[in-house]
């Protein structure tokens, strides 16, 4: 991966995590190694942990981010959240996805999808 898919990938996370946040969710951890993959942010809201992936794209003309969530991409995301509930005695959890449309210095578009698997 180069540096600037980094930077676009890294900026598309914190837009996402600030959204959360803005939202009421407590946000309990970010970047999280599994065995199944990383998971990009780890919320709370009530007595629900969230799994949250983030799609970051800077231009959507014919395509948009959440179609990067492919059904291989949507497997590992279950077993990564599989994985870390099992390791964190979490009984209710949800898998949610967020695109995040734009680049620094330009207002993104922010789609938030719940419970996509």
């Amino acid at each position: 991966m180069t540096k600037y898919k980094k930077e676009i990938g890294a900026w598309g996370e914190n837009i996402a995590a600030d959204y959360l946040s803005e939202r009421g969710y407590e946000i309990v951890a970010r970047n999280i190694r599994t065995p199944y993959g990383e998971i990009d942010i780890i919320a709370q809201q009530g007595d629900v942990t969230i799994f949250v992936e983030v799609k970051t794209l800077t231009s959507s003309r014919e395509f948009f981010p959440e179609k990067n969530i492919t059904a291989t991409k949507q497997q590992h995301m279950l077993n990564a959240a599989q994985s870390y509930t099992a390791e964190h005695e979490i009984d209710h959890f949800q898998i949610d996805a967020i695109s995040v449309e734009g680049r620094p210095g330009i207002k993104p578009v922010i789609t938030h999808f719940e419970n996509v698997i």
